[in-house]
């Protein structure tokens, strides 16, 4: 720390500030050169030399005057008139309409004062997003071309319900007897949009055409139920059954991730407690599907296929989903409170394993922001047994649609969690 302090005091702070200044104007010059060296005739503002002497250009007249800043704004002035005529004759000669060697000369012209006043790591990201932003025109182009317009209006939606609607809501209990709160309600509803939102991007627009074990995870961050549900029915179609059961078994390898990932969000104290038997439901569920796919490896049928279910997962910002999943929430919290409150530990217990048949997210988030009246070892246990009972439900669902002859895969995998799962319920 003492040598850092030392080479700072060797030069006084404006030059540290140009020396910066230069650097990154050169970088962002450098770019432009690099990108239009492939274009016999370019019509550009500047390259390398003509950046890094607005960046110089724009630190001076700062420097002279940095509280009224008057030179630095008549510089300017001046620029934005030089940029202009430019503009007005690259129309005229190519009748290109864009404005980014523009835009970048005025950022560019705007980094002094920037230097001076923000944090270092403020900058770097500005100029770092700069760059990249200018190499990745194409990638953009051919991107915006796969999204269809109703994507925005989801994309909307989400940023209203996580940016402007959780804010505004109340977070006091609706009631003296019932512990629940229209915050937490929202909060939850937010929190398994944004996972299932994510994999539903990555899966429709990152991954269009993903092979089998692909759709498999991506699919467990959605609901692993449905793709259990998905896989097993294709299995009648695609002659590859080791890949198949490995890709059921990993959709709930990524169950396990997913409700992980919400403990960590909504309570601590529950995640250190599922932490160990999540652990191991996770590696044996790994283990598992790691020997399925060794025996595909040996097996010389077997051969990759893409699969198409984008059109099959609902996106998961849709209105009558999130009401589903909202009843869903406040009936598991009034019963759940009931069940605490008149039958206790048992209740609870009892209680869990039956959620398994239907969408355990909900009742597994109410665990996770309620407080009743059980240990938090209780609640854990409760968490357990929801998912094993739902991992039955989604064995059966394999069992029943799917193709005989992955039927001893999956019994074998699945059988293992249910066993642990009842296990480790019982060693927590």
């Amino acid at each position: 720390m003492n040598s850092l302090v030392d080479i700072q005091s060797l030069f006084p702070q404006p030059f540290y500030l140009f020396i910066m200044v230069a650097v990154f104007s050169f970088l962002i010059g450098l770019e432009q050169r690099t990108k239009f060296s492939t274009d016999p005739k370019p019509a550009i503002f500047g390259t390398d030399r003509t950046f890094t002497f607005i960046g110089i250009l724009g630190f001076v007249l700062y420097i002279i005057q940095p509280k009224t800043l008057i030179p630095f704004l008549l510089g300017a002035v001046l620029l934005g008139a030089l940029l202009l005529a430019f503009y007005i004759k690259k129309i005229a000669i190519e009748n290109d309409y864009g404005l980014t060697t523009v835009a970048l000369a005025l950022i560019t012209y705007c980094l002094a004062p920037l230097v001076a006043t923000q944090p270092i790591w403020l900058v770097i990201i500005v100029v770092v997003l700069l760059l990249i932003m200018e190499e990745i025109k194409k990638p953009l182009l051919e991107f915006s071309e796969k999204v269809h317009k109703d994507e925005f209006i989801t994309l909307a939606k989400f940023l209203l319900m996580s940016g402007v609607i959780l804010p505004l809501v109340p977070n006091k209990p609706i009631s003296e007897h019932l512990d629940f709160s229209l915050y937490n309600f929202w909060l939850a509803i937010v929190a398994i949009s944004a996972i299932s939102y994510g994999s539903y991007l990555l899966k429709k627009y990152v991954f269009p055409k993903s092979g089998i074990i692909l759709t498999g995870i991506l699919g467990g961050m959605y609901s692993s139920t449905a793709t259990t549900f998905i896989l097993a029915k294709k299995s009648k179609e695609i002659n590859d059954d080791y890949k198949l059961s490995a890709a059921i078994v990993l959709s709930t390898s990524m169950m396990f991730v997913r409700i992980f990932i919400l403990a960590l969000i909504f309570n601590m104290t529950i995640a250190k407690s599922i932490a160990p038997a999540f652990g191991i439901l996770f590696l044996l569920s790994l283990i598992a599907s790691a020997i399925l796919l060794r025996l595909a490896k040996n097996n010389k049928t077997s051969e990759e296929q893409p699969i198409q279910m984008t059109n099959t997962f609902e996106n998961p910002l849709e209105l009558k989903t999130a009401f589903i999943f909202g009843f869903l929430f406040v009936f598991f919290s009034i019963l759940t409170q009931y069940v605490t409150e008149h039958y206790s530990v048992h209740g609870i217990k009892i209680l869990s394993y039956l959620v398994g048949v239907t969408d355990i997210d909900p009742f597994i988030i109410n665990i996770f922001q309620g407080h009743f009246n059980v240990t938090q070892n209780v609640l854990a246990i409760a968490i357990i047994n929801a998912v094993t009972s739902n991992n039955l439900l989604k064995m059966i669902y394999a069992l029943t649609l799917s193709k005989r002859s992955i039927h001893k895969y999956i019994i074998f995998s699945f059988a293992i969690l249910i066993i642990f799962g009842i296990i480790l319920a019982y060693w927590i």
